[in-house]
C-alpha cells in the first residue's frame, strides 16, 4: 500500500477548523472546493500547520493515528480534529504557508513575511474580520494597531486572536462620489451603501472613535479575492503574522492560472 505524508491544516474560511489529511496543500484545496459533497461552492482559505505542533486543547495524536489510507489504497482526504475555537489555540509560530482557493479549486500559495510598511496615521481603512469574528469594520487604526486592539484592548468587540484582511476601498473617494446621491454604490458586496456612508462620516467626525462596525456578517462570501489589499494578517496581543499578496502585475502574469479564475 502506498505511503502518504500526513499534514495538518487550519481552515480559516468559510469555517475555522483543524484538519488532518494525507493530501498535499493544492490537493487539499481542490478537494475542499470541488471534490467534497460537504462544500458546494465558494472560496476557501487555509494554512498549513507544522506537523510537530501540539496543544492540550487538541487531541492531535489520536486523529493523526486515524489518518491512514483507505482499504483501496487511496489517501485519507480529511480527518477533522476540531471545529471550535481553533485559532485561539493555535501557536501562530506553527503556521506555515497560507492558501487562497478559488471556487473551482485553484490555489495561490502565500508565504509569511515581516510586515514592514510605514502607515499613514488616522487614515480610515476597511477591514474584514475572517475568524473567529466576521465583522466588517471601518477603523482609523493601522493594521498593527487594529490587530492589537481586537486581541487585547477591547472585550466587547474582541477575541484572543484574529485573522483579518483589508479591502482595497478608497474612503474619501466613496464619500465624494456618493455625496447628495439618492442611490449610492459600494464596491463591497453585501454592504448597505447608505449605511456605510453614514458610518464613515461618523467615524471621521469623532476623532476619539477607533472603530465602527459596518456589518456583523462576513462579506467575504461574495467578495472577490481581487478586492483584497496588501494581504492577510493573523494577530495575537504581541504577535502579528502577515501573508502578503503578490502585486497586481505578478497576479496577471506569474500567477495568471490562478488569477483568471478570481471574480
Amino acid at each position: 500500500m502506498a505511503e502518504y505524508e500526513k499534514h495538518l491544516y487550519m481552515i480559516v474560511f468559510p469555517i475555522n477548523a483543524l484538519v488532518a489529511s494525507q493530501l498535499k496543500p493544492q490537493e487539499f484545496g481542490e478537494h475542499y472546493t470541488i471534490g467534497s459533497t460537504k462544500h458546494y461552492k465558494g472560496k476557501v482559505i487555509f494554512a498549513e500547520v507544522d506537523l510537530k505542533f501540539r496543544d492540550p486543547y487538541f487531541d492531535i495524536d489520536h486523529y493523526l493515528s486515524l489518518t491512514v489510507p483507505h482499504p483501496n489504497g487511496k489517501p485519507k482526504k480529511t480527518k477533522f480534529i476540531s471545529s471550535y475555537a481553533v485559532l485561539e489555540h493555535i501557536d501562530l509560530k506553527s503556521l506555515k504557508n497560507l492558501y487562497l482557493v478559488t471556487a473551482n479549486g485553484k490555489s495561490l500559495e502565500l508565504t509569511p513575511k515581516p510586515y514592514t510598511a510605514i502607515n499613514e496615521p488616522g487614515l480610515v481603512r476597511i477591514y474584514q474580520e475572517i475568524t473567529p469574528l466576521t465583522n466588517l469594520v471601518a477603523s482609523t487604526l493601522d493594521q498593527r494597531s487594529f490587530g492589537k486592539y481586537i486581541t487585547s484592548e477591547t472585550k466587547s468587540k474582541g477575541a484572543p486572536k484574529i485573522c483579518f484582511t483589508q479591502y482595497d476601498f478608497n474612503v474619501a473617494e466613496f464619500i465624494e462620489q456618493n455625496k447628495n446621491r439618492e442611490i449610492m454604490y459600494s464596491s463591497i458586496p453585501e454592504s448597505h451603501p447608505a449605511r456605510l456612508y453614514d458610518y464613515l462620516l461618523e467615524l471621521k467626525a469623532d476623532l476619539s472613535k477607533k472603530t465602527k462596525t459596518i456589518s456583523l456578517s462576513s462579506t467575504l462570501v461574495e467578495a472577490s479575492f481581487s478586492l483584497i489589499k496588501h494581504g492577510f494578517w493573523l494577530a495575537a496581543p504581541d504577535e502579528l503574522l502577515f501573508y502578503p499578496l503578490p502585486s497586481r502585475n505578478e497576479l496577471e502574469n506569474k500567477y495568471y492560472d490562478w488569477w483568471r479564475f478570481v471574480r
